[in-house]
């Protein structure tokens, strides 16, 4: 993982937000915002690559852009770019970056469900991952109740009612031309302006 921004400090226990940021979106921040409570710090991390989705619209240089201008307006923020796509391995490279910090991974129900379901190839696989990272998890298009194996490294936060505020939502708005502007943090609408328009 290479970090485009790095937040001062020493964090003992560390959030990693990861997403395409394609663009990133108010709810990006509130999800970032409501996890500082449980965490010194959150990281905004682009995966190279996700398994599960494409890119288009933003080139990875540009949305890096996007979360450094987010991350540095903002305490305790930091942004970096993944060489892995699979949650387990972001977790991994951020521990390069955080060595003594307890590591989180900050995410919606839909990619907690994701995260605890995917086929990985190797049975328990899962239940093993946690024992390296934490989840915090917000509901999204409803609330996650997590099996009961794993209530002790899942805790949901709230970060309010964001199901409407999503990238793709953004970028069908800026199609459409209709007014998007509040669905973006204010240090990007500039740069998203020149990249979708």
């Amino acid at each position: 993982m290479k970090l485009a921004y790095k937040a001062p400090g020493r964090p003992r226990s560390v959030a990693v937000l990861a997403g395409a940021f394609n663009p990133p979106t108010v709810a990006h921040v509130a999800l970032a915002n409501a996890a500082i409570p449980f965490v010194d710090e959150v990281l905004l991390a682009i995966p190279r690559s996700f398994p599960h989705k494409q890119f288009d619209g933003a080139t990875l240089d540009q949305r890096i852009e996007m979360i450094e201008r987010i991350a540095a307006a903002r305490p305790n923020l930091s942004a970096g770019v993944a060489d892995g796509g699979l949650f387990i391995e972001i977790a991994r490279e951020a521990r390069e970056h955080y060595p003594d910090a307890e590591i989180c991974l900050l995410c919606g129900r839909d990619a907690a469900e994701r995260i605890l379901t995917w086929d990985y190839g190797e049975p328990g696989f899962a239940k093993r991952m946690l024992q390296e990272f934490k989840l915090l998890v917000a509901p999204r298009d409803g609330i996650y109740q997590p099996p009961a194996e794993y209530e002790q490294t899942v805790r949901t936060i709230d970060p309010g009612d964001y199901d409407e505020y999503s990238s793709t939502r953004v970028r069908e708005f800026i199609t459409s031309g209709r007014e998007w502007r509040d669905l973006v943090p204010a240090e990007v609408v500039d740069l998203i302006e020149k990249i979708y328009r």
